[in-house]
């Protein structure tokens, strides 16, 4: 909170310091983009950005009439919003960007048709944590998968007088790995009108966690009970006192955890069949067709995308002590492949040598543009109540939920 509010008063003097056609206006939902442009426009003095924090930067074109020189956030690529960006394919002639650079999968996802629309900033991926103690039993050293988490927690648990004193991991503890489940079983939500999404896939999903809690920590009801009684500390803490075995967590939480945790925490990437998922609240930045300081855009554009530049930049976090809690770029991995595997292990030394193969990275789906309220109102609910359900028709449908929602709010 402390590093918003600064980077939020940032961004209101460069937005008062700076005007003319050498100045290019930026949008965003990520509040780091305040300290990228104060550096950016102390490092040169031909061009100058201005940035503006929205929660929506792309719809708040459409709502105020208004066109920045650049827009950085999420969910950039829907349908209704593509619309309004340029291609960016000239930015990678003459080699001024190399493409060899990006994560090919994820610089893909900025791509339609023919054009490079957007271009990839940071991106996210969901990991186990569990005690350095207990590393050895772990058979991979940076993934682990569904299967291994099960073995590991039944042969951890305790039960005494009916009830478990000791649980090795609940997939009902966090929502976000129930998503992250239902993802890796093909569930496959994508942008429609609004949405779609395999059915099959999905109930598939739920199955396995209802089959997974009876299985082995007895019910959904015997983890709530253990839950209650014990979650009064997080996750951290019972993992040291060896209460839990694991917990889920992503990325940009698990690298801004204390020191003290850190030092007696470790960590696997989630993988199934060989995937690897990509949270899909990944950050794109793009230049709309109506910018008016595209010569300016396109410089800060070129300039951020180098490779010294990012680490030029959290060298600056780290200096003011930002990076303490903010972690990489934007939040997350760079997605120049150049930062994330030599860079970045420089400032987080735990991620040496243990970052996936890009080929294992499963990229998201495009996704509508209000999905962010659309998961957190509709599908976390609804799958929290399924994954409680053997029987899917017990509970209020997806389909239902979906159509209710909409109802009111669109």
């Amino acid at each position: 909170m402390q590093f918003k509010k600064a980077c939020l008063l940032i961004l209101t003097i460069l937005f008062i310091s700076c005007s003319g056609t050498q100045t290019a206006q930026i949008w965003t939902d990520s509040a780091e983009f305040a300290l990228y442009g104060e550096y950016f426009n102390s490092v040169q003095n031909q061009y100058k950005v201005t940035v503006r924090y929205f929660d929506l930067p792309a719809a708040e074109m459409e709502i105020s009439g208004k066109t920045p020189d650049i827009v950085v956030g999420r969910w950039l690529k829907s349908t209704s919003m593509r619309v309004n960006f340029n291609s960016l394919n000239n930015l990678f002639r003459k080699k001024r960007l190399s493409s060899d650079n990006f994560y090919p999968r994820i610089l893909d996802i900025g791509r339609y048709e023919r054009n490079q629309l957007f271009l990839p900033v940071s991106f996210n991926i969901p990991a186990l944590i569990f005690s350095k103690s207990r590393g050895k039993e772990i058979s991979n050293s940076f993934t682990i998968d569904f299967n291994e988490v099960k073995t590991l927690s039944r042969n951890f648990n305790v039960i005494n007088r009916s009830a478990y004193t000791h649980m090795g991991f609940s997939p009902l503890w966090n929502d976000n790995f129930l998503f992250t489940a239902a993802v890796l079983s093909g569930a496959s939500f994508r942008e429609a009108h609004p949405l779609a999404w395999d059915a099959v896939a999905l109930d598939r999903s739920m199955d396995f966690i209802f089959n997974w809690t009876h299985e082995i920590n007895t019910g959904n009801q015997v983890e709530e009970d253990f839950t209650f009684k014990y979650f009064f500390e997080p996750p951290e803490r019972l993992i040291q006192s060896e209460r839990i075995f694991f917990s889920y967590i992503e990325s940009r939480d698990l690298f801004t955890l204390s020191e003290d945790s850190k030092n007696l925490l470790d960590f696997r990437w989630i993988m199934e069949q060989n995937r690897v998922p990509i949270n899909e609240d990944m950050i794109f930045l793009g230049i709309p067709k109506k910018a008016k300081s595209k010569s300016a855009a396109r410089a800060f554009i070129l300039w951020f995308f180098q490779v010294e530049s990012q680490r030029l930049l959290m060298e600056y976090s780290r200096s003011k002590r930002l990076s303490e809690n903010v972690f990489g770029i934007c939040g997350g991995f760079s997605a120049l492949i150049p930062v994330t595997e030599q860079i970045f292990p420089r400032f987080y030394p735990e991620l040496l040598g243990r970052m996936p193969p890009s080929e294992n990275f499963m990229s998201p789906n495009i996704l509508p543009g209000n999905w962010a309220a659309i998961k957190e109102r509709v599908i976390l609910p609804y799958l929290n109540d399924r994954a409680r359900s053997q029987n899917a028709d017990n509970i209020y449908s997806l389909e239902r939920r979906l159509s209710d929602w909409m109802r009111i709010n669109i």
